[in-house]
């Protein structure tokens, strides 16, 4: 069941309709009965791997708070392992499997390993993560332990966040499930406006961007050097608003509910470095590494070789995370080079910055700033999105070929390699630009505030001015259930 479907808009209202209908101390279980019909709505079968999962991790919490010394940490690697296991079975065990194969045809070794024929259980990996917060936040005695099996489940199964996050922390949510929720008219209209937003970004942005960036990256080999930096330009803005979107419908059905979710995104394209980008971008799952790996493994307070160690291990564990491919793993290697790079050159670029006397607060340098960090996240996304590792390279190639041509012939070279648009038609291209302009527009106005606050704080006809023209282009240009949400498939 999709969030851009018309399926979703009425279990939305009428989960939501009888949610505020019921007396408090049944809200949990309609909560919980609702979440597994949206679940099983996908795949109803894998139904049972959550429910194994949320078994494991209730009863780990409970002995984890009965216990002592090593006994504890014994019951929280029991739960850290069943967690991970059922995470390496479904989602990267073909993935080893094939690498394994390939080595063994070259050793001669006649022992092949079995290839699964299993779907990925749609949101595992975000599920998962969330489940294994929970025990180890038990653990570090930071999280009183859930005795109530339903509200636990409801924490692991909660639907506006179940398939694609946020990411949450038991201490954020659990608690808000015990809690009386009254309908109340603002903050309702509040998270209506928060989802429109939400799929605004999905159905008008993202969607109308991937006609051109599929065309494009699923036959790289039929384009230019320009057609593939346009696409690739797309694609980095296409994943935002897809995912972003997803945040602010998720974040949006929960407030409407009374339900207060992490944000999951801060204007991330408006970064003036990596560092400063992986703080903005998909913060749930960022704020998770940091505080389960990152810090574990003495974060920045070792010596600078360990720290770069521990940069480039989080992020070649962030790429693995997000897909059992090798385009994945260097799409994340790549980000932890960026940052070791940003760490080893940091004296460097400190004393270049107090000899030429540059002002951090400049608004020439911090368009170049942005305008770097920009191209680079743009550069990794290229293996991201590729299909094979070839297609990739494909790209990286006709990438470079085409700059190199435009350096050594400038004038007529640059203007030819900047509109090289031959796979787009007019139309595509004014509805994509259009569209990214009308995304610019808004993140500018809307400022370091929430989407609700920045419109709170505009007149009452540009206000209802922009819900209007919103919910117009969604309904005249959205492109209804033609894509599912990128991050679906982690």
């Amino acid at each position: 069941m999709l969030f851009n479907s018309f399926e979703f808009l009425w279990f939305f209202l009428v989960v939501t309709a009888v949610y505020f209908a019921l007396p408090q101390r049944y809200r949990w279980l309609h909560l919980l009965l609702a979440s597994c019909w949206f679940y099983m709505a996908f795949v109803p079968i894998y139904i049972v791997i959550l429910l194994f999962t949320i078994v494991v991790d209730y009863s780990a919490g409970i002995l984890i708070d009965r216990s002592h010394g090593r006994t504890r940490q014994a019951w929280l690697l029991m739960s850290l392992a069943a967690n991970i296991g059922v995470l390496a079975a479904f989602k990267y065990w073909n993935f080893l499997a094939v690498n394994v194969n390939g080595l063994a045809t070259v050793i001669h070794w006649n022992y092949p390993l079995p290839l699964l024929q299993i779907l990925l259980p749609i949101g595992l990996s975000f599920h998962t993560f969330q489940a294994m917060s929970y025990t180890i936040e038990v653990y570090r005695g930071r999280q009183p332990v859930e005795r109530h099996f339903g509200i636990y489940a409801l924490y692991v199964m909660f639907y506006p966040q179940l398939v694609a996050g946020p990411i949450e922390r038991p201490q954020n949510l659990l608690h808000q499930f015990r809690t009386p929720h009254r309908f109340d008219t603002d903050r309702v209209f509040d998270g209506l406006s928060r989802m429109l937003w939400g799929m605004f970004k999905k159905v008008v942005v993202a969607d109308r961007l991937a006609v051109i960036v599929n065309q494009v990256y699923n036959q790289p080999s039929q384009y230019g050097a320009g057609a593939l930096l346009w696409a690739t330009w797309f694609f980095a803005i296409q994943i935002y608003c897809d995912f972003s979107g997803y945040s602010d419908i998720a974040l949006g059905a929960a407030r409407v509910m009374g339900f207060t979710l992490m944000e999951n995104f801060d204007r991330p394209y408006l970064s003036r470095s990596i560092g400063e980008f992986w703080r903005r971008w998909h913060i749930s799952l960022s704020t998770w590494f940091k505080d389960y790996v990152y810090v574990p493994l003495g974060g920045n307070r070792v010596t600078t070789g360990r720290w770069c160690a521990n940069l480039f291990v989080v992020f070649l564990v962030s790429g693995l995370w997000h897909g059992s491919a090798w385009t994945f793993v260097i799409w994340g290697a790549l980000h932890g080079l960026y940052l070791v790079a940003s760490v080893l050159t940091m004296p460097l670029r400190a004393r270049v910055k107090s000899a030429v006397g540059v002002d951090e607060r400049h608004p020439v340098l911090a368009g170049v700033q942005v305008f770097m960090t920009f191209n680079l996240v743009a550069f990794a996304w290229i293996f991201f999105r590729a299909n094979t590792i070839g297609d990739a390279a494909l790209v990286v190639r006709r990438l470079g070929a085409g700059a190199a041509h435009t350096i050594a012939h400038a004038g007529t070279a640059a203007r030819t390699f900047a509109l090289s648009i031959q796979p787009f038609t007019g139309r595509q291209l004014a509805l994509a630009v259009g569209v990214i302009v009308l995304l610019v527009v808004a993140d500018l106005a809307q400022g370091r505030r929430s989407f609700g606050a920045a419109m709170a704080a505009r007149p009452v006809w540009a206000r209802w001015g922009a819900y209007y023209a919103m919910l117009l282009l969604i309904v005249s240009i959205g492109l209804f259930g033609a894509q599912s949400f990128i991050y679906f498939q982690f």
